[in-house]
């Protein structure tokens, strides 16, 4: 059985970053995707704060919730999670996440961005960062954009509208994503309680499950006659209406926009198992 016109997980394409094992009731073997750090190998220490792990992000669930006394079923429906921990979150963010795309069963993306507090922010100097991801997963294959390996950027409006794109040009296999999330005027979103650093849990979110999402995907190779990237379409436009989207913190008045920088120490310091792969 699927979801709508979504096959079950185990009958997607394998991954290239998985791990294989066999079944013991259907006698068959299963692929499940490499986990990842997110934001890379330090969020797996306590260095940073808050900390944010994506432990499924292209996932089937079966089962039910009983909600106010209504019971739903579910059987391989489209299933995402996280875990947050640490003081507080940011004092200011966004997240996007969709894993039901019309006629692309095998694609998810999770975008997410904010300023997050560096470690020993006690001492004299910079204190925090701005920094965004992309993370999709497609046909097998897992596509990171982040900042220590190329461009991220974002716009995001107070409410309403978020613009992810970015590109990552390390290794062999280079690309380019372009993401463009929208609600509808009627959609107001739902406030959420979300922990805060002095005030504890406070209103401090809006969230909906009714976004609009376009999404792109290019790979790209470096033309030394024109000076710039050739793209050529992985994903031409792949829609949904189910894609979640949120803002947090503030102060929100206008159109945030940014280029996600890292500090250099912090960017030898993520890069250094991809150094370490060259030798």
């Amino acid at each position: 059985a699927g979801w709508g016109n979504y096959v079950p997980l185990h009958e997607t394409n394998p991954s290239m970053n998985s791990t294989s094992f066999q079944d013991k009731e259907s006698g068959g073997s299963r692929n499940y995707y490499r986990q990842y750090s997110t934001a890379g190998w330090l969020a797996s220490f306590p260095v940073f704060e808050p900390h944010w792990q994506i432990t499924m992000a292209h996932a089937r669930a079966s089962g039910k919730v009983n909600w106010n006394g209504t019971v739903y079923e579910f059987e391989d429906a489209p299933f995402y999670a996280e875990k947050n921990w640490g003081g507080a979150f940011p004092t200011k963010w966004y997240w996007s996440q969709c894993n039901s795309f019309d006629d692309y069963p095998d694609l998810s993306f999770t975008a997410g961005g904010g300023i997050r507090q560096l470690p020993f922010s006690f001492l004299p100097g910079k204190r925090t960062e701005t920094l965004g991801l992309i993370g999709i997963h497609y046909q097998g294959r897992f596509f990171e954009i982040v900042p220590w390996t190329g461009e991220m950027e974002w716009s995001v409006w107070p409410w309403g509208r978020w613009e992810f794109r970015g590109k990552c040009v390390e290794g062999d296999n280079q690309f380019e994503a372009e993401i463009v999330a929208v609600t509808d005027e009627d959609v107001p979103g739902v406030l959420l309680r979300a922990p805060t650093k002095d005030e504890g849990m406070q209103y401090f979110c809006r969230d909906s499950g009714f976004g609009h999402v376009v999404l792109s995907l290019y790979s790209i190779e470096w033309d030394d006659e024109s000076g710039d990237y050739i793209r050529k379409p992985l994903i031409d436009g792949a829609r949904s209406s189910q894609c979640t989207v949120e803002v947090g913190g503030g102060p929100w008045w206008d159109v945030w926009r940014v280029k996600s920088k890292m500090s250099n120490t912090m960017k030898q310091l993520i890069r250094l198992p991809l150094l370490m792969r060259k030798f």
